[in-house]
């Protein structure tokens, strides 16, 4: 049995034990040993049966080079086993300590102006400074020797929220290597990277820099490839850490805190490195749109994870301390937060952190124990999670089934948001939400896959941009629409190869049969929306009376078709007439495009289309919105309702349901005030 399976299958042993891990950051370091006792103490009120420890204590632990404190650490993990709370045990590696970059200026991150960072904050280290690393692996295998065997500990935590870059010369250096790996000869970098533009060609693979300032415009390849290198260059360091664990003798679970969707780093390319998928979401509680956003973020962590239960490591109890305004939240919401979470996949819910910060920068960050202590709302609503995360321990390990996919590639992202395009308002995360959303209103779950993900078993694959496509991934989605599936392509799409060269031919290039439509120029759109028109051969709703309803902007493509039906056109301006949104029949099943940002009323057409003509249905059954704010999500047997509004919800569900959070059985309807959950058992027996 491979060391992952052992981890993951002692995480399974773990949440059976625990149930839902609930919990935080405890960072006693911070405070006198006679505060630790009363933390104790109010952990096991509160519930709280999982802690992350030590993850900014490298400085306490190692005080001087080569020194090592761990009496304190000791004391701490005794306390907790002591009270019946596990640990998650972090190496304190994301914060070296000043000495580490006073002494050694080298382990210190250059940004791309060419300015080295300071020691003073938190994450002043390059990955790929060989003194760093060297340190990090150090204090990582004195600190595993010692407790990969404590009872206290059930979970290893590697590193914080893997997010550096580095510009400096140590990068440059790795880079170097990182490309000889990719291209074996600067002959093929130079075809690549595409640098006979602007006289860019390289001799040798020593002339190449990381993409520094410059006097005008960088290389996009060059871009798109150092990304990937810091991408792969985080996750060098976390599997060397993690590796000296293993060495340690360590087998339970171990794992990092992602922060969903994260620019900087290929959480795809992650995935398998980890035991558990863990991440860390702050959604602002002043967005209206934050449900939707965190839902998608939620899936995404699920998919990761080829649909395992995952962790939510970190959030806010209350309020942030790192925006331009900090709104609290309620007890009510933070408790809809988590228990979205849990309806999504989790099963684990944390936060950041356990007791309140004095001192410091985040000292008026949230916390589960505030400054003013037990009597306060806040611990109120502490202690209610901890006894409803309880009740539902029937949900632990089951799984939300999904017939739907979205698509989403970080290379792509990166790759498609590069400067001088044809319009800088495409924005792909905003296009996916938008998507995403649709799905979201309608109660469809979904799985967000990569570009090298098996379609096989989806019933509808969105693809809201995916600037670059792989020959694979277009061979994937025609296989897809032969065997039944509905495929949906937005705009911008298939435009460039992996190298971010843009593909010859009128596009989509690689998609072109398959949606039946064929462009040979995108442009910017102009800021008033432009009217769209419905096609009277198509019938239904897409009729002539729909032009003003239907509107598009941003981004067009200038189309014809080539044995689609067009469903809707541009009405006017200087695409009258031509094609806006198109489906084509192939095999059992069709393809649509979208050749622009079509307006919500029409993408929900569209995306409503394709998840009809495939029978695909919310979880409160049919395709049809639901109402205004209400989230919908079945985990195994359980069915989450969540009112995210500010009005009171009549739901209509099977009689006899019994909700896991109040034992209450409910009738044909169920009455969900403003911000309320339910959480329906689908057992009638109960």
């Amino acid at each position: 049995m491979s060391s992952t399976t052992t981890a993951r299958r002692a995480f399974d042993e773990l949440t059976a034990d625990r149930g839902i891990l609930f919990g935080g950051d405890y960072n006693p370091e911070q405070w006198e040993r006679e505060v630790w006792r009363e933390d104790v103490a109010l952990m096991q009120q509160a519930g709280v049966n999982f802690v992350t420890v030590g993850v900014f204590s490298w400085a306490l632990i190692e005080p001087t080079p080569g020194a090592r404190e761990f009496g304190w650490l000791d004391e701490v993990l005794d306390l907790l086993h002591d009270a019946g709370i596990s640990v998650d045990l972090a190496t304190p590696t994301a914060s070296p300590p000043p000495w580490l970059g006073i002494r050694h200026p080298d382990t210190l991150p250059v940004d791309r102006d060419g300015v080295r960072l300071v020691a003073g904050s938190r994450n002043q280290f390059s990955p790929s400074s060989t003194v760093y690393r060297e340190h990090a692996l150090a204090i990582t295998r004195d600190l595993a020797a010692r407790y990969a065997a404590h009872p206290a500990v059930r979970m290893w935590h590697v590193g914080n929220e893997y997010g550096q870059i580095d510009h400096g010369e140590e990068a440059a250096r790795e880079f170097r290597a990182w490309l000889r790996a990719r291209y074996a000869t600067i002959d093929a970098l130079n075809t690549a990277w595409g640098t006979a533009f602007w006289s860019q060609r390289y001799a040798e693979f020593e002339e190449i820099l990381p993409p520094r300032r410059m006097p005008y415009l960088v290389n996009p390849t060059q871009s798109l490839d150092f990304r990937r290198f810091t991408s792969d260059q985080m996750l060098v360091c976390y599997r060397e850490l993690r590796d000296a664990i293993r060495d340690a003798g360590a087998l339970q679970p171990i794992t990092t805190n992602f922060m969903g969707f994260f620019a900087h780093v290929d959480y795809r390319s992650w995935a398998d490195d980890v035991d558990v998928i863990a991440d860390d979401q702050y959604p602002d509680p002043a967005s209206a749109e934050s449900p939707v956003e965190t839902a998608l973020i939620q899936d995404l962590m699920r998919s990761l994870g080829d649909g395992r239960s995952w962790m939510l490591m970190e959030q806010a109890i209350s309020a942030t301390s790192w925006r331009p305004r900090n709104l609290p939240k309620t007890p009510q919401r933070a408790r809809r937060d988590s228990l979205q979470a849990v309806a999504r996949g989790a099963d684990g819910i944390c936060y950041f952190q356990w007791r309140q910060a004095r001192a410091g920068a985040e000292r008026f960050h949230s916390a589960m124990l505030p400054h003013a202590g037990a009597d306060s709302e806040v611990f109120r609503g502490v202690m209610r999670q901890g006894e409803e995360l309880r009740r539902l321990s029937s949900v632990l390990g089951a799984r939300v089934g999904a017939s739907v996919a979205v698509l989403f590639d970080w290379a792509s992202w990166w790759a498609g948001e590069e400067p001088a395009r044809p319009t800088e308002r495409l924005d792909t995360m905003e296009q996916t939400t938008r998507w995403y959303r649709q799905l979201w209103r309608r109660g469809v779950a979904a799985d967000v896959v990569g570009a090298a993900s098996d379609l096989d078993g989806y019933d509808v694959v969105l693809v809201p941009h995916a600037y670059i496509l792989r020959p694979e991934t277009a061979e994937a989605l025609r296989r897809a629409a032969e065997r039944g599936a509905h495929i949906v392509v937005g705009p911008f799409s298939g435009v460039a190869d992996e190298n971010a060269q843009v593909l010859q031919g009128r596009a989509p290039v690689l998609l072109r049969d398959l949606v039946g439509v064929s462009g040979e120029e995108w442009g910017g759109m102009p800021d008033e929306p432009t009217a769209l028109i419905g096609s009277g051969t198509a019938g239904g709703e897409w009729t002539d009376a729909t032009a003003s309803v239907h509107t598009a902007g941003i981004l067009a493509e200038r189309l014809r078709a080539e044995g689609a039906e067009v469903l809707l056109s541009y009405a006017d301006g200087d695409l009258t007439g031509l094609p806006a949104v198109t489906r084509n029949r192939v095999g059992e099943g069709a393809a649509w495009y979208l050749g622009t940002v079509v307006s919500d009323s029409a993408l929900s057409l569209v995306i409503g289309g394709a998840l009809a003509a495939t029978g695909v249905e919310g979880v409160l059954g049919g395709s049809a919105e639901l109402p205004e704010g209400l989230e919908a999500v079945r985990r195994g047997e359980v069915l989450f309702l969540l009112n995210h509004s500010a009005a009171s919800i009549d739901v209509p569900v099977p009689s006899g349901l019994v909700d896991l959070l109040t034992e209450e059985k409910t009738g044909s309807v169920v009455a969900l005030a403003a911000g309320d959950v339910r959480a329906l058992s689908e057992r009638h027996d109960r």
